[in-house]
């Protein structure tokens, strides 16, 4: 039922009311089963034992980035990285000698770990060839460190060179280097370009489950990989195969049945390296530690993959022992009161205080309080810029503006947007706060317009913005039916987010982070599309 500027405003308080407990319900809920620990397999190693071998890049403080060409990284770091994985891993990947990598044999020695040098491979041929030639130098000086070299990653997968010119690579390398030669990619790339096996003295693969074209889910992630495996050695039938990249993101966008997680990424490590000690896989895992530079090209996903944390270099979970994905309460719990006792000191200041508005307004400003919080939290691992902070901050700061906005409203329909400029523009004092809040929705329809469409027509590495407009999403479920009129641009807004959100959940219907996107999207689009302009919007 629509409601009119002529219905009791009971109806209004009391939907509001409902739909904030029913929010702060369900976040609590999931917030709640973050906490509980989940049990799984312990990883029992024998006595000495350690992980095979895990993936190393020491670009993981703030700024370091190899896409900046001049970037060098200090010995001091690596070597204090190399210090932590000693404990781990009996052995590093590297994928380039550039930037400061070359000291990573020297300083893996003393700590008796082994090194699968990397040469860098891409579009550039004057740079593979100094790449090349320093690595098979810096591999024939360390024999007893290096264990291998890896000519190119996923090159044939990204395009940059032919099959042919990968093979004239790899036989100079062959020719001139003291070490086992081989090339890295993905199983699929290596089974279409299986001529490549005559040239290499093993076979390098690369099997994650959670970058498949049909992604996997964690349940059946483990079978996958051992599927895989065997098709690949059975393919490859007497050469030795390398697992070369095999993991688990800890955080990030789902992708359809596979989730990033702590939890999730915990237990597919320990069921893998118990999987692969047991079947006698030989194996690397990614990786080593966070790479937060990955975001700029996976998006946040891509930079959660590590076994240790990017600030601590302490690990991310433990190997034996429940696990579980949150450690405590205490900030969504804060973040509700605070919220929640401010939106009510400022209901209470006014000059009506009927108790149905003041509990509305106190439940929206807790779930915005609730919600603040876990999108601050969100930000830290996913936003890579100024810019993202800035615009995605500003966002979810109007977002959370909206509860206190709301508590010097006392249910005056609110204007379209062009009206509520107006309104602002006189300083109508009188209906200034419906012209404000009619502002706030005006703004974060565009906004929400804009990630719609962005995430329906470039979906891989865009994370769900749920949390940014859950806030707007449940105020404006309500009160969007509480106005005067709409504009034909905020109906054109409402209509590409319908059609964004619903396109994108229809790609994968399945995903529960789709889904909280499709609800949130249709709270905040269905009243602007539903409700027609009033005589009194036209007045104006």
């Amino acid at each position: 039922m629509i409601i009119s500027p002529r219905t009791d405003r009971k109806a209004l308080w009391l939907t509001l009311l409902l739909a904030s407990l029913g929010a702060l319900l369900l976040l609590s809920a999931i917030l709640w089963s973050r906490t509980r620990p989940i049990e799984m397999h312990d990883l029992h190693l024998a006595e000495g034992e350690k992980l095979k071998c895990v993936s190393y890049a020491p670009f993981h403080r703030p700024g370091q980035t190899p896409l900046d060409i001049d970037a060098h990284i200090g010995r001091e770091q690596i070597a204090a990285d190399l210090a932590a994985l000693a404990k781990i891993t009996e052995c590093v990947r590297l994928y380039s000698v550039a930037q400061g990598l070359d000291q990573v044999p020297e300083l893996a020695r003393p700590l008796g770990m082994k090194v699968l040098l990397g040469a860098w491979i891409g579009y550039e041929k004057a740079r593979n060839a100094r790449e090349l030639e320093h690595a098979i130098a810096l591999a024939n000086a360390n024999t007893d460190v290096v264990h291998a070299l890896i000519v190119g990653n996923e090159v044939l997968l990204r395009r940059e060179r032919t099959e042919d010119e990968m093979r004239v690579l790899i036989r100079h390398a062959k020719a001139n280097a003291k070490v086992p030669v081989t090339y890295a990619d993905v199983w699929e790339f290596w089974t279409r370009h299986d001529s490549l096996a005559a040239e290499v003295d093993f076979v390098t693969v690369h099997i994650l489950p959670f970058w498949e074209d049909e992604p996997v889910d964690i349940a059946l992630a483990l079978e996958h990989v051992a599927d895989t495996r065997k098709h690949v050695g059975q393919h490859f039938a007497g050469k030795h195969v390398l697992i070369g990249e095999t993991g688990w993101p800890s955080a990030g966008r789902q992708r359809e049945e596979s989730k990033p997680s702590r939890v999730n990424q915990a237990r597919y490590v320990r069921e893998f390296v118990h999987r692969a000690h047991a079947e006698g896989w030989d194996y690397n895992l990614i990786e080593a530690i966070d790479q937060p530079w990955k975001r700029k090209l996976e998006g946040t996903v891509g930079g959660y993959w590590g076994m240790l944390d990017a600030d601590s270099l302490t690990p991310k979970f433990p190997l034996s022992g429940p696990v579980a994905e949150r450690d405590s309460l205490f900030g969504p719990i804060g973040g509700a009161a605070l919220g929640g006792l401010l939106a009510l000191l400022l209901a209470t200041t006014g000059r009506r205080t009927h108790c149905l508005r003041v509990s509305a307004i106190t439940a929206a400003g807790a779930l915005g309080g609730v919600v603040a919080v876990l999108h601050w939290e969100h930000a830290h691992i996913a936003y890579r810029n100024a810019l993202e902070w800035s615009v995605l901050g500003g966002v979810g700061a109007l977002a959370g503006l909206l509860p206190l906005v709301l508590a010097r409203w006392y249910g005056e329909p609110v204007p379209a947007t062009h009206a509520a400029g107006r309104i602002l523009w006189r300083t109508d004092r009188l209906r200034s706060k419906a012209a404000s809040i009619g502002m706030l929705r005006g703004l974060l329809l565009f906004a929400a317009a804009v990630a719609a469409l962005l995430l329906w027509v470039d979906p891989r590495y865009r994370d769900f913005p749920t949390l940014l407009y859950l806030t707007p999403a449940v105020v404006f479920g309500v009160i969007g039916w509480w106005r005067t009129g709409t504009t034909l641009q905020e109906r054109t807004l409402a209509l590409v987010i319908v059609v964004g959100v619903v396109a994108r959940w229809s790609s994968e219907p399945a995903n529960p982070q789709a889904i909280g996107w499709l609800l949130a999207g249709l709270a905040l689009a269905l009243p602007v599309l539903a409700v027609r302009t009033h005589e009194d919007e036209k007045r104006q």
